[in-house]
């Protein structure tokens, strides 16, 4: 596998703290800064100093351990190498991203990141309404018509589909699966791969691997549900649990925050469930449960993040979207750490062959949820 193109800080999982209204920087402690004055809102060119990147998570917080705190590392990256300032507001629910979004262009911020699908309407009202501020929103495409927001989004079917294969590979049981917070592209799209590449596996090596949890022909499948599925643990591994009682020992769940309730209903299995993180790689941002995680399908959120903020200061900012994908190591399959000397013989060379059909397009991967 490709290395990323620049160092990824290591993942911190401190619950992030809440001043006057903004969190504080997970695992810091440290107030946010001072805001700058007018002079700072130059959006090209100029000293870095006085450069003021600003980010706003969704409900699932900076410590989710995944994306949110992995955009969060992004930003953290750009501060100590770039040398600008940083400010970050933490929402609590839907209802707050207007005003959070609204309170970073007061603060005077020269870029706004907003982390998820769900801050996709309060982003465009507010690029449009201020078109001398540059904007980027993780997981959302740009937005039409829109010349100062940036849409960073990224096409995780693809090294799903490995995990896919790599979950069929290792099952004892001959059965895995998924779940998600909620029905969303940006959800369903890892549970597509995920199902497409165990069909490879069973067509590959005349095997019946069976998937529960999503059937992509449907386009339907099992998710947490309620008014904040992907912050319900107890919802995800309730879920969890209802799928390796019907006989998954490999789980891949696309929750945020609620799949850490399923890495504690593997946890409790005693070894005879294990599973597969996303977003981030779990093995680093969830140590707790190294030994229940194989592997993750990652999305280089922190290296968009840092492309963007950078972009901006040095007043090459566009507003065509960054996509991800395994070819320009956006997005990619996190290492087997301790799964590594469990994995069947070949299994990594078949992975790494996958990944180049994949690229070549010798494969090709059908969910509807892929950027187009």
């Amino acid at each position: 596998m490709k290395k990323p193109l620049m160092s990824i800080l290591a993942l911190v999982s401190a619950s992030a703290l809440t001043l006057a209204g903004c969190a504080e920087p997970p695992g810091t402690g440290s107030p946010a800064p001072e805001t700058p004055d007018a002079s700072a809102t130059s959006t090209s060119g100029g000293d870095a100093s006085d450069f003021l990147a600003c980010m706003v998570s969704d409900a699932g917080g900076f410590d989710d351990k995944s994306f949110n705190e992995t955009a969060y590392n992004g930003m953290m990256n750009a501060k100590e190498e770039l040398g600008i300032q940083t400010k970050q507001i933490e929402s609590n629910a839907e209802g707050e991203y207007a005003g959070n979004v609204q309170s970073m262009i007061a603060a005077k911020c020269n870029i706004i990141i907003t982390v998820g699908f769900a801050l996709a309407s309060a982003t465009e009202a507010a690029a449009k309404q201020n078109p001398d501020v540059h904007f980027a929103i993780v997981d959302n495409s740009s937005f039409e018509g829109v010349d100062n927001a940036k849409g960073l989004i990224f096409n995780t079917a693809q090294p799903a589909y490995m995990a896919g294969y790599a979950a069929a590979a290792m099952s004892t049981s001959g059965t895995v699966g998924t779940f998600g917070g909620a029905k969303y592209p940006t959800v369903t799209i890892f549970m597509d791969g995920f199902v497409e590449g165990v069909a490879h596996y069973n067509e590959t090596k005349g095997a019946s691997v069976k998937v529960i949890g999503w059937d992509d022909a449907a386009q339907d499948g099992q998710f947490v549900g309620g008014n904040k599925p992907f912050g319900d643990i107890p919802g995800g591994k309730n879920t969890a649990a209802t799928l390796i009682a019907q006989g998954a020992d490999i789980i891949m769940p696309v929750a945020g925050p609620a799949g850490l309730g399923a890495l504690q209903a593997a946890q409790e299995s005693n070894g005879k469930v294990n599973a597969i993180w996303v977003d981030t790689d779990g093995f680093i941002s969830a140590p707790e449960f190294g030994p229940q995680i194989m592997t993750s399908v990652m999305k280089a959120m922190d290296v968009a993040v840092f492309d963007t903020i950078k972009s901006a200061i040095d007043g090459d900012f566009s507003s065509d979207p960054f996509v991800g994908t395994l070819e320009n190591d956006g997005v990619s399959l996190a290492p087997f750490h301790d799964f590594e000397s469990k994995m069947p013989e070949g299994l990594q060379s078949e992975l790494d062959q996958i990944r180049d059909d994949i690229i070549s397009g010798k494969i090709t991967i059908k969910s509807p949820a892929q950027p187009k």
